[in-house]
């Protein structure tokens, strides 16, 4: 993941296509998919860490 403190900024997008070509999914269908993914991820990781510094917990 590429952070910064206090938030998370997305994916190594290098290493996720690496992963994705390891499990034999298509490089293609991957690069298609992966930065909608990311996208959602961010956004409810970042949410999370909103949540715990307003004194809420991490739900993991």
């Amino acid at each position: 993941m590429r952070v910064i403190p206090g938030a998370v900024l997305g994916w190594d997008m290098g290493a996720a296509l690496a992963m994705a070509n390891a499990l034999g999914i298509d490089a293609l269908i991957a690069a298609e998919l992966l930065p909608e993914i990311e996208a959602v991820m961010v956004r409810k990781l970042n949410e999370q860490m909103e949540g715990s510094r307003d004194g809420g917990t991490i739900g993991w």
